[in-house]
């Protein structure tokens, strides 16, 4: 029986500079049946992707094409959650343009960050800093965990109120096009959504519209920060779910390759529906070698069947 899609992000590199398609035929010697592109990718680099003749693009990654700001900076850093109305609308504008990429090559998903707010709860920068002088499991670290679930309580309604719009948007274009919104959850505790804001947002739309993008290290990262409970917020949002972003955890760096690290699988892959599309979202500095040895990890683990369909 076939798998679901298993696609891989892992791209973004000097050697790929001048050929971009490389990346196409590296992933899919290595066993991937199809290319996650990253919001880190240049429109040069899209187009090579979509050109290369190769892997299918299931998914992109919003905002891509990577592409400047108009006050400046990176698109990616535009906060779809923003109470400032004219950033707010500059970004629903680039994740406009993913939608339209995804139409254009095929993809089914695009993956968005909704935004939080304005910076990093100083709460949290405390707590990484906690882990690693491995104080984590301290009345301090517990202590300083409530504090930042306070403080980001008092904080988030007016964002959370700029981030509903702005999925409202992006699922209505999306939906012209039969692309369905995969809304991912977040590495840092200020951004957006929490657990309970992703049923709450998903609550309006359909899963043929929008649905929950689990992150598997992100997950793991603030599980490990005393901020909320991996296992728990992953059986909760289970129905919810359209795909998923795997990786490994080594302390609290995530982006690991499956089997570089140290997450316990067995919850995850308890919790994944067998159809949902797989991503290995692999930071660009894991050894090539690992890209392949990560599949044969997962499927050890139950979470990849013996073959997967793009």
């Amino acid at each position: 029986m076939p798998g679901p899609a298993l696609s891989t992000m892992w791209a973004q590199q000097q050697r790929f500079d001048a050929d971009f398609s490389a990346f196409a035929r590296i992933a899919q010697a290595a066993g991937y049946t199809g290319i996650e592109v990253s919001h880190s990718t240049d429109a040069g680099g899209l187009e090579a992707l979509l050109h290369s003749g190769g892997l299918p693009v299931p998914s992109l990654h919003a905002p891509c094409p990577l592409m400047p700001a108009r006050g400046g900076g990176r698109n990616s850093a535009l906060n779809l959650a923003s109470t400032d109305e004219e950033e707010r609308a500059e970004a629903v504008e680039h994740h406009h343009r993913t939608i339209d990429y995804a139409a254009r090559c095929g993809a089914h998903y695009v993956v968005v960050h909704l935004g939080g707010l304005p910076r990093p709860l100083d709460e949290e920068t405390e707590l990484r800093s906690l882990f690693n002088i491995g104080l984590i499991a301290t009345a301090r670290a517990a202590s300083t965990a409530a504090a930042a679930r306070q403080h980001r309580a008092r904080a988030v309604g007016p964002h959370l109120a700029a981030a509903r719009r702005s999925l409202a948007e992006l699922v209505a274009a999306a939906a012209r096009h039969g692309v369905v919104i995969g809304l991912e959850n977040r590495l840092h505790f200020h951004e957006i959504p929490s657990a309970a804001e992703t049923a709450d947002l998903l609550a309006e739309y359909s899963r043929s519209e929008a649905g929950y993008w689990h992150d598997t290290g992100h997950a793991e990262v603030q599980h490990r920060l005393g901020l909320i409970n991996a296992p728990e917020t992953l059986a909760r949002l289970a129905p919810l779910l359209v795909g998923c972003h795997l990786h490994d955890v080594r302390g609290i760096v995530d982006h690991r390759a499956p089997g570089n690290g140290d997450v316990n699988w067995g919850y995850i892959a308890a919790a994944l529906p067998p159809d949902v599309p797989r991503t290995l979202e692999i930071d660009q500095r894991e050894p090539e070698p690992l890209l392949a040895r990560a599949i044969g990890v997962l499927r050890d683990a139950g979470i990849l069947g013996e073959t997967a369909q793009a």
